[in-house]
């Protein structure tokens, strides 16, 4: 049975079932993830829909189920819909980890974009496209490991008996303008093949993207999403301060520390699938805390709005410029400086900043 719960702030309920087992939720919180979900999924059918062979929506559903003519099948499953997953997946996990880094941070600007994992993946692709002129799978790895190689050296600059989010987002800053001028310094080092290859990737896109992307991406949501999402309860007292955890029985080091490699990992993740696709990771949390209006880091809230965030912003590139298309990171990039400074407008006026 459900009973609600009194009190102030979102309505909560409580779902008893047999044996003393009960699951508490807020029912706003419910209602937003599952109209997000439907957003997303309108989303990603209106994308598969759009190109130079539009397919209606009807036809994409009908496809998609099995029920496709053999044209339709070919360009919905193999050219497609592999782009519509990484999408999703890539939102999923941009909306998650700043979901994570917020909320560790203690700081709205807290996120992969700030810190400069974005930058660190960046450097990791150039090297690999520079210097060593790889594949797309080794400048994937590349990526991976510039990423992971920053979170590194952010937590190790930022630790002093501890970690102060306020510190952490100073240094983060710092570590961004270094890796940005290292990006510069190998563009100008770059024959002019590889300089335009670098460009494209720099900016984030989701086009020729196909089932080899797909498939890493989707093993390492399935392998962190749970991990992160088993870490929520503990998340949530982390907000309140190291002290408090501590008093609640949280091992605040170590769950600290296994959150940011899992937020680490999901964001170099990210990046080498699609790019270093901008501000999806700083304003999916924050708009799907002001929906749900519930406390604490929203995880599931900011992974369904990353995604459908990052699918909208896809469809818009293909549709908002006529005939040239833009790749997904312009259009995110654009939408989220302009949502960040009225991030930064709001927090002044608040006297937060």
């Amino acid at each position: 049975m459900s009973v609600p719960t009194a009190g102030k702030g979102p309505r909560t309920r409580v779902l008893r079932g047999p044996g003393g087992i009960s699951l508490r939720f807020e029912a706003r919180a419910v209602l937003v993830g599952v109209c997000l979900t439907l957003l997303t999924l309108a989303a990603a059918v209106l994308l598969i829909g759009t190109g130079d062979f539009p397919i209606a929506p009807t036809d994409v559903v009908r496809t998609l189920l099995g029920d496709g003519v053999p044209a339709h099948e070919f360009i919905v499953n193999d050219l497609r819909l592999p782009r519509a997953l990484v999408g999703v997946l890539v939102g999923g996990s941009l909306g998650m980890a700043g979901a994570v880094f917020q909320s560790v941070s203690r700081n709205p600007l807290g996120s992969p974009d700030v810190l400069g994992f974005g930058y660190g993946s960046a450097v990791g692709a150039l090297v690999v496209i520079v210097l060593v002129g790889g594949n797309a799978a080794q400048v994937a790895l590349g990526a991976l490991i510039g990423g992971l190689i920053t979170g590194c050296a952010v937590y190790a600059l930022s630790w002093k008996r501890g970690i102060s989010g306020y510190r952490m987002v100073l240094v983060g800053i710092g570590v961004s303008a270094m890796l940005v001028a290292a990006v510069q310094y190998l563009l100008t080092k770059a024959q002019y093949v590889d300089a335009a290859r670098a460009t494209v990737w720099l900016t984030g896109s989701l086009s020729g993207r196909d089932w080899s992307q797909v498939w890493p991406l989707a093993l390492t949501c399935a392998a962190l999403f749970p991990l992160v999402l088993g870490q929520g309860r503990a998340l949530r007292m982390l907000e309140m301060g190291d002290d408090a955890a501590y008093a609640l029985g949280v091992r605040v080091e170590r769950t600290r520390l296994l959150l940011l490699l899992a937020a680490v990992l999901l964001t170099t993740a990210a990046s080498a699938a699609a790019g270093p696709i901008s501000f999806v990771a700083l304003a999916a949390p924050q708009l799907a805390r002001r929906l749900t209006r519930s406390a604490g880091a929203n995880l599931v809230g900011a992974a369904l709005m990353g995604a459908a965030l990052l699918l909208i912003s896809d469809w818009a590139s293909q549709h908002a410029f006529g005939s040239d298309q833009l790749p997904v990171g312009v259009v995110t990039g654009l939408v989220g400086g302009i949502y960040l400074l009225w991030l930064l407008v709001t927090e002044r006026k608040a006297g937060r900043i």
